[in-house]
Order: C-alpha cells, then sequence, then structure tokens
C-alpha cells in the first residue's frame, strides 16, 4: 500500500501525504488480524482481505501505467486512481480510495453475509463514513450545512482529523472474528463517535449515499440504504440499530446542522458523471490546485 504512493519511479511527493489515512486504517486491520492468510494459525475475513485486494489491486495498476506500461485500465476505479496520479487532490484520493471501496464492498457482498451480525453492522459504518468524509471535501453543503467552510479541513486525508472518521479502535477489540452483540459494542462506543454517528450523518445518510453514488458512478449503491438505514448486508427489518437514542445533546446537534436543501452549489454538482470518466477534476474545483503529475 505504502509503495503505491511513491509513483513508479519511486519520487512523488505531492501524493506521499495521501498515504497517512490509507495506511492508518490498514494498521488499524492489521491489528485486529482481519488480513491474516486463510491458513493462518487464526484465520482472518475473507470479505475484509477482498476489499483490501481490490483497493491494493486498482492501486498498483495505476502506477503501472502511469510509468507508461501500454495498455488501457482494467476498470473505472483504475481511472479514478489515474486521475489522482495527474491531480493529487483530497476530492481525487477520495474518488479514488471510496470508487475502490465501494466497488468491492458490492462485488463481495456474498462473502460479507457469512460474516457475524456485529461484524457485518461495523461494515457499514465504516462505510458512510468514508463516504461522509469524501463528501466533507466535495459536498460540504451537504455534510456540513451552514459550518460547511469547516468541512474540507476536517476532511482532508493528509491531516490527522479524518482519523476521527476512519478509526474504530476505541470501539471494536483488535480481534476478528467478534464474539459480542451489536449493542455490546455500541456502549463501549464514545460519546463523540456516537454523536458524529447519530446526530451527524444517520439523519444524511440518504442524501450521503444518493450524492455518493452519483459522484463514483455507483448506482448499486443506492441498493445499501432505504429509508434512512443501512442495509449493506443487513436487514431492513432490524434496522433498529440506526435509530438515534433518546438524547438531548443529538437532537442539538441535529437541530443545529438541518440537512442541506435539495439545491447545491456548483462544486457538489461537478459530479462523475458531469465531468466523464476517467477524467480528473476541473482546475480550482474545490478550492484544491491541480498540478502536473510527480514523478
Amino acid at each position: 500500500m505504502q509503495r503505491c504512493y511513491y509513483g513508479p519511479f519511486g519520487q512523488a511527493p505531492r501524493h506521499l501525504p495521501y498515504r497517512r489515512a490509507a495506511l492508518s486504517f490498514m494498521h488499524w486491520q492489521l491489528q485486529r488480524g482481519v488480513l491474516a492468510p486463510p491458513f493462518s494459525d487464526r484465520p482472518g475475513s475473507p470479505w475484509w482481505r477482498a476489499v483490501n485486494e481490490r483497493i491494493l489491486r486498482d492501486g498498483c495498476e495505476a502506477v503501472a501505467l502511469s510509468g507508461d506500461l501500454p495498455g488501457p485500465a482494467s476498470s473505472r476505479t483504475v481511472d479514478y486512481w489515474m486521475s489522482f496520479a495527474d491531480y493529487p487532490t483530497a476530492r481525487a484520493w477520495y474518488r479514488a480510495h471510496n470508487g475502490s471501496v465501494v466497488a468491492a464492498y458490492l462485488e463481495h457482498r456474498d462473502l460479507a453475509e457469512a460474516e457475524s451480525p456485529a461484524e457485518r453492522f461495523f461494515m457499514n459504518v465504516v462505510l458512510c463514513r468514508v463516504l461522509y468524509a469524501h463528501a466533507l471535501v466535495a459536498a460540504p453543503r451537504i455534510s456540513l450545512g451552514w459550518l460547511r467552510p469547516l468541512a474540507p479541513f476536517l476532511g482532508d486525508p493528509r491531516l490527522g482529523m479524518t482519523g476521527i472518521f476512519l478509526h474504530l479502535s476505541r470501539v471494536l477489540p483488535h480481534e476478528y472474528p467478534l464474539r459480542g452483540s451489536v449493542q455490546s459494542y455500541l456502549g463501549a462506543e464514545l460519546r463523540f463517535g456516537r454523536l458524529l454517528d447519530y446526530g451527524v450523518i444517520v439523519p444524511r445518510l440518504q442524501q450521503l449515499y444518493a450524492w455518493s453514488a452519483h459522484e463514483l458512478a455507483a448506482p448499486g449503491l443506492l441498493d445499501c440504504v432505504r429509508d434512512g438505514a443501512l442495509t449493506y448486508a443487513w436487514s431492513f427489518e432490524d434496522r433498529g440499530v440506526w435509530q438515534p437514542p433518546k438524547s438531548f445533546i443529538l437532537q442539538m446537534t441535529q437541530r443545529a446542522l438541518p440537512l442541506a436543501r435539495r439545491d447545491r452549489g456548483p462544486s457538489e454538482r461537478q459530479t462523475t458523471l458531469g465531468r466523464g470518466m476517467g477524467r480528473p477534476p476541473a482546475k480550482g474545483q474545490a478550492g484544491e490546485q491541480d498540478g502536473p503529475r510527480s514523478r
């Protein structure tokens, strides 16, 4: 994973800062043991291994192609990584990373169904959080409402703030498989994590997934949410876990950050479909400066 951020010739200084978020989450998975090989004493998760394999394969292929290896990209998600190689911005990184993640989620739903209820619950939590972090950078009105000027800073993968959205190490034990119930882990969640999930993200789930499906050209993502409940490898009949607990702080948070109206700003309308597949975003998009590929 780390090698991909050095580019095909070992020098890509403008890309290296983006490895922080990717490697941090990778280290957490290694500590849990979900990436352990199937022949080890404690085998890892076939689903987690498949998801990470997709991210690695797409990234490695993009590195090879950016090093002038002949041939077309094998998938749209590799095109997204090529766009990031050409224009390393926060939005381009999220588009590439989350494009691979979502493609892997949709491709390996059968493997997800074989996991424990607690594991499947947190698969949904991870997905909605990485999509929300993307929206902070590319759709600040949807993600943070009137506080949208702060959104790009909070979601920048080069900064440590993204750990707030991606780290579950204080909720989940460093073990696999999970042995507890969903409720037992929810009870151990930090107050800020619960405030983020139920006070900020859950009320925006429908808008968030609709925007993400458009941004990533992944309509299958819409099958992962229904009426404000997350349904990836999760029965809609068990949607009660997504209902926010009664809390004065949660109610005040939801009132302070109301949902965005249907109309969107220009930067939020410039989605993947509008730009064309495999091409980088327009210069100056989302307030970031583009530049030539680092080699």
